[in-house]
């Protein structure tokens, strides 16, 4: 472990699995305490565990942040047990592809309660901790990192509406930046192209099938390559602010 992070609280949500799991290891390992948000209990409970035999902090929140309440709590909780917070990452998200023509409206709506509703409700919750850490906290500065997606940028066949909610997640990012950076609280969107992760596997069977035999991309990102990206945007001094970073695998980009 090292220094850097050392005496400052983190949250990162959709941290049961991939790119959240990743980066809460890669926070503790820097010397945050790391409160990790996911509906997984039993998967935070052991990252919770690792973490902790690796000589970090860390504690598990089972919450559905799709939920104001429960996003409003989950937020509170941190507070109650660390007294402060200086880092969000908000990376919980779902991408549920196909067709804008005959869709499952409720596919929809589950992509825009977790990846802008969740984003909104877990941001609004925080926003005045981070406010009061960048005034008065050790390093007199706080982050936000949304986790948005190159499907922010370029939009494409069968991706409508999770384009939708990403587009919207890069431009909410950048005027809440306009709004706070200028008091320390510094906010920025990574945009990854293709990871490793689970996020494919919510779709169903057919685009399941059509992602994996395609061989555009043979090498995709690691959820560990993301956590990277992460951790050096929040670990920059307090004069330097970086409003966006795009991650794409090499065969990608």
């Amino acid at each position: 472990m090292d220094s850097k992070l050392a005496g400052t609280v983190a949250v990162v949500t959709g941290a049961s699995s991939g790119i959240g799991d990743a980066t809460a290891r890669r926070l503790a390992e820097h010397g945050a305490a790391v409160a990790v948000l996911a509906r997984r209990k039993d998967r935070l409970d052991a990252l919770v565990s690792d973490i902790v035999a690796a000589g970090g902090t860390a504690l598990a929140v089972e919450a559905d942040i799709t939920d104001r309440a429960q996003a409003d709590q989950a937020v509170q909780s941190v507070i109650d047990r660390f007294g402060r917070l200086d880092i969000l990452i908000n990376n919980a998200g779902l991408m549920l592809l196909g067709p804008i023509v005959g869709a499952d409206l409720d596919e929809w709506e589950r992509m825009i309660a977790v990846n802008q509703k969740g984003l909104l409700y877990v941001t609004n919750a925080a926003l005045q901790h981070l406010l009061k850490a960048a005034a008065d906290g050790p390093r007199e500065v706080a982050d936000i990192v949304n986790i948005s997606s190159i499907a922010g940028r370029v939009a494409w066949a069968n991706f409508g509406v999770y384009n939708m909610t990403k587009f919207g997640v890069n431009g909410f990012t950048e005027a809440l930046r306009q709004e706070v950076t200028k008091k320390h609280v510094r906010v920025g969107v990574l945009e990854p192209g293709a990871v490793d992760t689970e996020l494919v596997s919510h779709n169903n069977e057919q685009i399941r099938n059509d992602l994996a035999t395609s061989d555009d991309i043979p090498e995709p990102l690691q959820p560990e390559d993301i956590a990277d990206n992460v951790a050096f945007m929040v670990t920059r001094p307090r004069r330097s602010s970086i409003s966006e970073l795009w991650a794409m695998p090499t065969s990608q980009a």
